[in-house]
């Protein structure tokens, strides 16, 4: 669980409405499902829009072994006392926060239990454990994500859940905007964060080759900040996209001459 107040304003560069459209799922208690490829920006949308808000953020980094109590709390041992302690759920709920759950799909079944009330009028959040029934204030809010590439048919958000949920679909930003981000991010110059952006754009529109997703923006940035700090262009992309795309080493070969194409 990571719990963030945010002295400062993250950097995020808006694509569309997805703004506003945060901002009127918040004052209107509707919850909000963020869909697309990882590395895209969608965590740092939440991060940007929370603290736009002025809202204290828990994000939770989903997987199998996630639980509802890891999410609600539990009885932990202090002190030779049981003491009650809220998880980030929970404390979100008390406190009129944001509760970000990262990769949704990711957490097990009975989670998903817990989140339905809580996002239908209701908006309430049983505590078994302690015989609490807590309703959400109004400027509490709750967020998920997920990766539609990845879902299979074990892992896959039901219809019931997703419409519960408000949507905005995310994807890699046009050319001239990831330019930008990368730019700010990695303080390398744009001139040459052009050929990366170029690179990014060719890998992400290959077929044929075995690679789950294309390269991200957070890679992108990755490897302009190794050549930002002094390391050369091919070492950069080994270690920031040829290296973390595939472990194939047909795959590896295949991008490096592509990476040739690029930079000549």
């Amino acid at each position: 669980m990571n719990i963030a107040t945010h002295p400062a304003l993250p950097f995020y560069q808006a694509t569309g409405r997805e703004c506003d459209l945060f901002q009127m799922a918040h004052d209107n208690s509707l919850p909000l499902l963020l869909k697309g490829p990882t590395g895209c920006g969608k965590t740092r949308f939440v991060e940007h829009m929370a603290a736009k808000l002025g809202k204290p953020l828990y994000t939770v980094a989903c997987h199998d072994d996630l639980t509802a109590a890891d999410l609600i709390g539990r009885y932990l041992l202090k002190g030779g006392d049981t003491v009650w302690v809220d998880g980030p759920l929970t404390h979100a709920v008390r406190e009129g926060g944001i509760c970000y759950l990262d990769e949704v799909v990711e957490a097990r079944k009975d989670v998903t239990v817990v989140l339905h009330p809580l996002t239908d009028t209701r908006r309430t959040l049983m505590i078994d454990r302690t015989g609490e029934e807590l309703t959400a204030p109004k400027g509490f809010m709750l967020v998920a994500s997920y990766n539609p590439g990845y879902q299979n048919v074990l892992k896959r958000l039901k219809p019931s859940t997703r419409q519960r949920f408000l949507s905005i679909s995310f994807d890699f930003p046009d050319p001239e905007t990831e330019t930008a981000v990368v730019t700010r991010e990695s303080g390398l110059d744009a001139r040459r964060v052009g050929p990366l952006v170029r690179l990014a754009g060719h890998i992400r529109n290959l077929s044929g080759m075995d690679l789950e997703e294309g390269v991200s923006t957070r890679l992108l940035i990755y490897a302009a900040t190794l050549m930002a700090g002094g390391m050369s262009v091919d070492n950069a992309l080994e270690a920031a996209v040829i290296e973390p795309l595939s472990d194939d080493v047909d795959v590896q070969q295949s991008l490096r001459d592509l990476v040739s194409t690029i930079y000549g």
